[in-house]
């Protein structure tokens, strides 16, 4: 897969990338804080006109074994959740997903309801088929994210255990 659009100037710079490594830390401490009802929702990028929803992903590194949360847009897709490893169109997946693939048993805080028992799977082809487009009605960028990268976003279903 290549990329057919070039990535917009100054997204892949050290202050952009600390920027939003302590914005995702505030994210997930006021979302805690008020148990979801700050903080569940994205309103930048395309979310400013649609908001989308946040959940907080709970995650453990595969070599550190530390403890790591990171939120995330979701999708519900009955009784799955369904995540973006976009990392905005960035070329590297994100680590969250390399510590998924180590460890997929893992929770996620949702608005009002802490620690849910999730399995993550990356999905198959044909079912990353058929959520993309819904991905997308879900957050118009996770388009742009693709046309900005080389590689193919994966696409994480998280399933109730």
């Amino acid at each position: 897969m290549a990329a057919t659009k070039p990535r917009p100037e100054g997204l892949d710079t050290p202050i952009v990338a600390k920027i939003i490594k302590h914005g995702a830390r505030a994210n997930v401490r006021i979302y805690r804080l008020t148990n979801g009802r700050i903080g569940a929702t994205w309103r930048i990028g395309a979310g400013w006109r649609k908001p989308v929803p946040v959940l907080l992903l709970d995650h453990v590194g595969r070599r550190s074994g530390q403890r790591f949360t990171t939120p995330l847009l979701y999708l519900a897709d009955g009784p799955n959740l369904v995540v973006v490893a976009s990392q905005g169109g960035l070329p590297k997946n994100p680590q969250w997903l390399h510590n998924l693939l180590a460890h997929p048993d893992t929770t996620v805080d949702l608005p009002g309801e802490r620690a849910r028992a999730v399995r993550a799977r990356v999905a198959a082809p044909e079912e990353r088929a058929a959520l993309w487009p819904r991905l997308v009605d879900l957050y118009a960028d996770f388009d742009n994210y693709q046309a900005w990268t080389d590689r193919e976003i994966p696409v994480v279903v998280l399933e109730p255990r």
